[in-house]
């Protein structure tokens, strides 16, 4: 008897549903001044900056996130629980990003920031590794698994030093959370055309290195 494989169409439908108020609930944090002076949007630059970043940090995770799903070709329970874990620790961004907000990127809330990204790596690396375990070796050369398991090490690493150094040098800390952004700006699994390779139709006429 053949057995049916679970698609990953609702996990993807859920996903981008939880994205869209992960960052709806960041919209809502941004409160305008109370004065009509353009002069009163100065002190708000703390607010300003933190959801500047945080919501480019979204936009990437979502990106890498729906580009290697397309390689998933079942809902595997342990695929559904690294991404239920996943957008568990995205979910913390908002809590994160107002409170470096509202303290003018102290110490410790920027301590928890970097941390909060250190939990999002930690789940995002093993959400790769269940995505990708999936994908044949036409789809994705042995070379492309090794680098993205590398970069995403190092950018793990860099996480840790921003929340290690961050109590100390809050600001420096903030400063290497950004940098990870200079890193993740181009996807994990690189590759011409990706959505011609998705779980919808493997067309695939090679490996991407």
């Amino acid at each position: 008897m053949a057995v049916e494989r679970t698609s990953t169409e609702r996990l993807v439908a859920f996903t981008d549903a939880v994205f869209a108020v992960i960052i709806t609930i960041m919209v809502l944090e941004l409160k305008p001044p109370a004065e009509a002076k353009l002069s009163a949007l100065l002190p708000l630059w703390p607010t300003g900056l933190s959801y500047a970043v945080s919501y480019l940090f979204v936009a990437i995770i979502w990106i890498n996130h729906h580009r290697l799903l397309l390689f998933a070709h079942e809902a595997t329970t342990r695929l559904i629980w690294w991404n239920f874990a996943h957008l568990f620790m995205t979910s913390l961004i908002p809590f994160s990003t107002a409170w470096i907000a509202d303290t003018r990127l102290d110490a410790g809330p920027v301590l928890v920031y970097a941390a909060v990204f250190v939990l999002v790596n930690i789940a995002f690396l093993g959400y790769q590794q269940e995505a990708l375990s999936q994908a044949s070796t036409t789809e994705v050369s042995p070379k492309t698994r090794r680098l993205t398991w590398v970069r995403a090490l190092i950018t793990l690493g860099i996480f840790i030093t921003a929340a290690c150094v961050a109590y100390w040098h809050p600001l420096f800390g903030f400063g290497l959370v950004c940098c990870v952004l200079l890193i993740y700006l181009r996807p994990q699994v690189p590759g011409e055309g990706l959505e011609r390779y998705a779980h919808r139709g493997h067309t695939k006429s090679g490996p991407i290195a």
